[in-house]
């Protein structure tokens, strides 16, 4: 049987412009491209972590409505079990408009909708679920009282959590010192921490204080130069494939849901990082969040072409 990850989190629909150019306030840019895709980082991740190999179980809320129906059929498309997802009869599912430029980057705004009425008794009626995951895998996009109440019980359990901290905000000692593993970003790194990240030696200091503050590992994703990983088995930078990027959205959470999957079969956590790193170098090749998660069959073949970057054995 696959290990169990159990996914915490958002649920959204995502309108996407491409542009030569993301808009500056007050300026209108013509000639764009639109499409639609499922997103939420929540929903990123769960997906992610379903096609990278591993049985995942995804609590969220949507609205009663067509883009809530939406999420759900994807979602069982990919195998994921829909049984702890909470229709909302009065908010509307999540919606996020993307702009998206020439490199692929991105500027994102969010309207919450039913990610904003996830409660901690949303979260205490599944206490079930949570006790039972092998890795508990959250982000920021609903309500900070929902992610401390899984956090509580996953580890009163002694369940493994990753947090990715994004949207970024600031977190209580409390909740940092029951988290396994935190995986920022430079600018989630910065808001944590304090500290600007320029290189090595910055993604260290910012890594040690948040050891200090509690948290057992530390992953800081550094984009196309890859992560920063500082743990008591590893410490340093592994690099990321090189790929021609596309679209950054998503990136981040394939790399979550990647990085589940590999630690619940096991890995050691620089192994995990470097599948992680296949996964998320991949989704950028792609237009989309959750359209850009790859399979488990593309991620070994991107690791097998990785001379420097490759997992020996299949996960």
């Amino acid at each position: 049987m696959s290990e169990n990850i159990v996914v915490v989190g958002s649920t959204n629909a995502d309108m996407i412009i491409q542009l030569k150019k993301i808009p500056k306030p007050g300026e209108t840019v013509v000639g764009g491209k639109f499409s639609s895709a499922a997103g939420g980082k929540g929903a990123n991740q769960a997906v992610a972590a379903a096609r990278a190999g591993s049985a995942v179980t995804f609590i969220s809320r949507i609205g009663n409505d067509m883009f809530g129906d939406t999420s759900l059929k994807g979602f069982v498309n990919d195998g994921i079990n829909v049984s702890n997802i909470i229709r909302d009869s009065v908010e509307a599912s999540g919606v996020a408009f993307i702009f998206v430029d020439e490199n692929g980057e991105n500027s994102i705004a969010v309207a919450s909708g039913a990610n904003a009425k996830m409660s901690s008794n949303d979260i205490l009626n599944k206490k079930d679920v949570v006790v039972g995951a092998d890795i508990l895998l959250m982000q920021l996009e609903i309500p900070l009282e929902a992610i401390e109440t899984a956090a509580q019980i996953a580890f009163d359990s002694t369940v493994n959590i990753i947090l990715n901290p994004a949207p970024a905000q600031y977190l209580s000692d409390e909740l940092l010192q029951k988290i396994s593993i935190i995986t920022p970003n430079e600018t989630e790194a910065k808001i944590l921490t304090g500290v600007v990240i320029n290189n090595e030696a910055d993604a260290e200091k910012a890594s040690q204080i948040l050891l200090d503050k509690g948290v057992k590992a530390v992953i800081i994703t550094l984009g196309a130069k890859g992560a920063y990983v500082y743990s008591s088995t590893y410490k340093g930078l592994v690099p990321s494939c090189k790929v021609k990027a596309i679209d950054t959205t998503a990136a981040g959470d394939v790399f979550n849901g990647a990085l589940a999957v590999a630690l619940s079969k096991g890995k050691e956590l620089k192994d995990a990082v470097i599948f992680a790193n296949a996964a998320a170098a991949l989704s950028v090749t792609k237009l989309g969040a959750q359209p850009s998660a790859p399979y488990k069959e593309e991620i070994y073949k991107m690791l097998e072409s990785e001379t420097e970057n490759q997992i020996t054995e299949n996960l």
